[in-house]
Formats: structure tokens, C-alpha cells, sequence
């Protein structure tokens, strides 16, 4: 183990690629994350010569940041933020950005026995204000001693943390301290490393606490799950203040060894084939993630295009991992037909299944195994039966999530609270090494979802089936009508088959009729300028959803960008119901 009063000579130790990368192969001998600490996984991989690599919008390289160098960055922090009084067990907050800054103070903070909280950048929805509320909840939430900013985030930054009298600075600051020869505090694998806070934190955060046990019993067990190879590369542009990105894509690569490449999360949205081109220039086996629309926006940008085979070499791609939403099978083969004389392999998909509860993962499909499905029929998925000669028999394909990973268990429980038998949908629990802590300073909220003997009541809804996860939606997205029970996923599917729609036009939730009467809503992005062809529009979305429910529902038709989505990206039901009934998102008005 390396002293932290040590430092690597990082232009004499570490020999970047001709390239001008960190390498993808090294002599270092791979450790899958049989770690104790976070730290002592950084002092590890820090010997070697691998690192982070981070790129412009083009994908053009900007930065080697071998680990020693990153190493020596968060030591001088840790020292610095000791010199400012920072005491073990105060909270860090950062914003997230993905870049050599976040990274050191996030390992600064680490080596300094510091908590560090890492924070959402601005979304395109909702403007400053919504943005500086949002910082303004999870500060109160974290109670963090320092908050630290990129400069360009000062106006908002500032903002939050005058109204919370909070001590803010932006991190190219910290520079002017001096990092003194301080002594650091030791860690243990049982004390907290850091909170994460789950996408769809709002109004009532939820901060979740993780132990440095938990965070390398789960980065080894996502390891031996996707078969670490020396030849592997990771590349990413998932954000740094999601679980997928921070612990699949940030620290994992650490804790595993890998030299990982980096598009920033915006530069994706702008152009997402920028991602697969950094993937086609890579000369090592390919570990990359991404939720289901990351796939999709890159199928639809190709539509336009030259052939794929003339672009981009995916030959490489050994584990397209797919995970943090639901997995849509008609968006993945639609990228395997896309992609697939660009070298792409349907065997590469990996779907998964976790949440920031388990630290990241639940479960992992076996490499080379794909995407699989099965099929589940309606009053299977409703648990109200109906009379197949009554209607027409519907299925929903399912996608397979793969098995638990190493150290967890995973169990399936009705509404009684016992285990469901095989192929029964219920509630999905789960327990393990990985198992969070609980929530941070709310320990209400921690008994609600975790038992005492360490189960997680995980909020999802699936089955067990030959030993493999399936996921089929949130317990908390269930629209009930007639005691009959509705996936919002089928209803927004049904909606996206007719032309001109995609991924994340509609959101789909139940709301109060005049009467009292629980009815289906339905929010659609609408392109459509002609009030006349909003009308006949809405008639079809009607038909289309009262196929599905047998009640007919109420069809809003809203401007382009109005639906929310969380700080991951995801599609929020719950908030496009707020705002929708609060009067906040206007719909388009329709001829009758």
C-alpha cells in the first residue's frame, strides 16, 4: 500500500499512448476491487499507468489524467480542505461536472474522511430558478460544509447558497491554499464514503448513505459480473451525479483498473454519434453504458446518414450495457439493425438491473447473452385476470435483467409480504453486501424501505424466472382503474406506434375525475401547428389509449421540450402530473 504522504512522479511513472491516451494495457496486475477503502483502490490503480481521458464535443482528446496524477490532485485537496477546518464526517458538496476537477476534489474529499456529495448540472427544463431551488434542496438536505462549483456555475451556485448561508467557492480556488503537510485521518471499510442522491430527488430528497464496504463489494461484484479483461476500455458520457455514471462509469474504472474515456454529458445530447465514434477509434475491448434512450437518439440520428459501416467500427463493443430505465426491445433492435454492419453484435447488449439503494447493482445479464425476452400477458401484469373470450389476448415483451450479482439476493413478495413462486409478478426485494446504509438523517423514510435483517423494499415491480431478474415497471407508476391495474410504459408505447413520435412524447399517469373517479392522462409532445390536425391527432391517441384500458382518457396535446425528465435523464411521471395539475404546463388548444 502507498503512504498518503507518498506521491507519484506522474511525468517520469506514466507513459501515456502514442495516441496521447492513457493505455489500455498495463503491466499492473488486476485487482478486482478487493479493496478496503476508495482510497486505497485510487493508491492501487494509481501505480499502474492507466486513467482518465477526457474529450471535447468532436471527441477530440482535451486531457490524459493518468490515476497517479489524479492521486497526487486529491491528496493536495484533502490537505487543503483540512487546512480550511473541514473535519471527518462533514459533508463536500460538487457539482458534478465530468472533468479532472470534479474527480480530484471528489477524491480529495475521500482522503480526507469528507463525505462528499456530488450535485446535478442545469437541465434545459425549467430554467435558473428551478435550477437554484433544486441546489437548494439537496444542500439543506446534505448539510454540506463547503460547497464547490466550476466557475461558469457561480451565478447559480452563489444563489443556492447565500439563501442556505452556506461557505461556497468555486474549485479553481482552491489553488490559492496551501496544501500544507497535514496528517490526514485513517478510513475503515464500515464508515460512509459519500451520498448519492437518486434522480428523481425534488421536494423530498433522498441522500443515500454508502460505506466503502458497500461501494467495493458492489464495484467487485460489477467486475466478476461483466469479466473484467486486460484489453478492456471503458467509455462514457453518463453523468457523474447519477449512480450509473458515478460508480458504473467513474469508480468502477478505479477500483478495476480500467483507463476510461469521457464525453460530457451535454456534448452527447448535442451529438450523440459523437459517442460512437470515440467507441470506434478505441483499440481496446469496449465496456460502455447507456439508458435506453441513448440507443434510440443514436438509431434515429443515423436515419439521415451514410451507412454506418462507412463511419464507425462497433466490432470492438463487447458489453453495450443497457440499465437506470425501463429496457424498450423495439428501441434495441432497432440499433442492432442500424449498427450492425458497423461490426455491432446483439450478443453485446447487457441489460441490468440496480438503484442508488444497492449502490448501483441488483443484477447483470451474462456476458454475450443479449438482450432476451419473454412474453407477459396483460391480466398478468394488471394480477386482475379477465375472461379471454371477453377481449383479445395482449402481451408485453419483457426484458431479462440477468442474474443477482455476486452477494446479492433478490426476492419476489406479494402483496401479503411472502415470496411470490416462480414467473409471479410482485414486488422485487433485494439484500446484500451492497445494501445502503440508509438514507441520510431520515431514518423514517430508511425503516419504510429497509428491514431490519437488511432487506430493501425496492419499489419495483417484477418476477423471477430460471434464476434471471425481469423488471416490468415502478409500483409507484401504477395507474389503477376499476381495480384493474395499468403499466404507464404500455400506454405511452401504444401512443409512440403512431407516426411522428419517440421516446419521451408522452407521460402517462392517473388523475381525479369530476366524479371522484380515478382516469387515465395522457401528455403528448405535440408537433402539429394546424388546430384542425390537433384534433383528428388527439381522436387517435384517444382510441389508441381506450384500447389498451377500456376507459376513455383525458388526451392533452403540449409543446415540444414540456415534459420533465430528471437530472438523469429520465422520463418524471410524478412531475409532469404536479405541473399538469397546478397549471403549469399549458396544453395547445384542440378543435373539437
Amino acid at each position: 500500500m502507498i503512504d498518503v504522504n507518498d506521491t507519484i512522479d506522474t511525468p517520469t511513472a506514466v507513459k501515456l499512448a502514442p495516441n496521447g491516451y492513457t493505455p489500455t494495457l498495463d503491466r499492473l496486475t488486476r485487482r478486482i476491487a478487493d479493496f478496503a477503502t476508495l482510497g486505497e483502490a485510487l493508491d492501487y490503480a494509481a501505480t499502474g499507468q492507466r486513467g482518465m481521458n477526457f474529450h471535447d464535443a468532436r471527441g477530440a482528446l482535451v486531457r490524459a489524467y493518468p490515476y497517479a496524477e489524479l492521486r497526487n490532485d486529491g491528496l493536495a485537496h484533502a490537505r487543503r480542505f483540512v487546512a480550511m477546518g473541514l473535519n471527518k464526517g462533514d459533508r463536500l458538496a460538487l457539482v458534478a461536472e465530468t472533468g479532472p476537477e470534479f474527480a480530484a476534489c471528489f477524491f480529495g474529499a475521500i482522503y480526507a474522511g469528507l463525505w462528499p456529495v456530488p450535485l446535478p448540472l442545469p437541465t434545459s427544463f425549467g430554467g435558473r430558478e428551478a435550477y437554484v431551488d433544486q441546489l437548494v434542496v439537496m444542500l439543506t438536505s446534505s448539510d454540506p460544509k463547503l460547497f464547490l462549483y466550476p466557475p461558469e456555475l457561480e451565478e447559480f451556485a452563489l444563489a443556492a447558497a447565500t439563501k442556505l448561508g452556506i461557505a461556497a467557492r468555486n474549485w479553481d480556488s482552491l489553488a490559492e491554499i496551501d496544501s500544507a503537510a497535514v496528517a490526514l485521518p485513517e478510513a475503515s471499510g464500515d464508515e460512509i464514503g459519500y451520498l448519492q442522491y437518486s434522480s428523481g430527488s425534488t421536494r423530498f430528497p433522498h441522500g443515500v448513505a454508502v460505506t466503502h464496504r458497500a461501494l467495493l463489494d458492489n464495484l467487485r461484484a460489477h467486475g466478476i459480473g461483466v469479466e473484467v479483461q486486460d484489453s478492456d476500455r471503458c467509455i462514457s458520457w453518463l453523468p457523474w451525479y447519477h449512480d450509473m455514471g458515478l460508480v458504473g462509469c467513474m469508480l468502477s474504472p478505479v477500483a478495476n483498473q480500467l483507463s476510461v474515456d469521457y464525453l460530457k454529458t451535454e456534448d452527447f445530447a448535442r451529438r450523440p454519434l459523437a459517442w460512437l465514434d470515440l467507441i470506434s477509434r478505441n483499440p481496446g475491448t469496449t465496456l460502455s453504458y447507456s439508458p435506453t434512450f441513448g440507443y434510440d437518439i443514436c438509431s434515429r440520428r443515423m436515419s439521415s446518414q451514410t451507412k454506418a459501416a462507412d463511419r464507425f467500427d462497433l466490432s470492438r463493443w463487447r458489453i453495450a450495457g443497457n440499465g437506470a430505465d425501463m429496457i424498450r426491445p423495439d428501441v434495441m433492435q432497432a440499433f442492432v439493425d442500424e449498427f450492425a454492419d458497423a461490426g455491432f453484435k446483439a450478443s453485446s447488449f447487457c441489460p441490468s438491473y440496480g438503484l442508488a439503494e444497492a449502490t448501483l447493482a441488483v443484477s447483470i445479464m451474462p456476458p454475450g447473452e443479449g438482450i432476451r425476452l419473454e412474453l407477459v400477458e396483460e391480466s398478468e401484469l394488471s394480477g386482475v385476470g379477465t375472461p379471454a373470450q371477453e377481449r383479445p389476448r395482449r402481451y408485453r415483451a419483457v426484458v431479462n435483467c440477468g442474474k443477482p450479482v455476486v452477494g446479492m439476493e433478490v426476492e419476489i413478495r406479494g402483496p401479503d409480504g411472502t415470496p411470490s413462486g416462480e414467473s409471479s409478478i410482485g414486488k422485487l426485494f433485494a439484500r446484500g453486501s451492497s445494501i445502503m446504509a440508509g438514507y441520510f438523517r431520515d431514518e423514517e423514510s430508511t425503516r419504510a424501505c429497509l428491514s431490519e435483517d437488511g432487506w430493501l423494499d425496492t419499489g419495483d415491480m417484477g418476477y423471477l424466472s430460471n434464476g434471471y431478474v425481469f423488471i416490468v415497471g415502478r409500483a409507484k407508476d401504477m395507474i389503477i382503474i376499476n381495480g384493474r391495474n395499468h403499466w404507464p410504459q404500455d400506454i405511452e408505447w401504444a401512443v409512440e406506434q403512431l407516426p411522428g413520435f419517440k421516446s419521451g412524447d408522452i407521460a402517462a399517469f392517473a388523475i381525479t375525475g369530476p366524479l371522484g373517479e380515478e382516469t387515465p392522462a395522457v401528455l403528448v409532445h405535440c408537433r402539429v401547428s394546424d388546430p384542425g390536425e390537433r384534433g383528428r391527432l388527439r381522436d387517435d391517441i384517444r382510441e389508441r389509449v381506450r384500447a389498451i384500458t377500456g376507459i376513455t382518457p383525458v388526451v392533452e396535446l403540449v409543446p415540444p421540450r414540456t415534459l420533465p425528465r430528471t437530472s438523469s435523464g429520465k422520463l418524471s411521471r410524478t412531475k409532469a402530473r404536479n405541473l399538469y395539475l397546478s397549471g403549469e404546463i399549458i396544453p395547445f388548444d384542440v378543435a373539437a
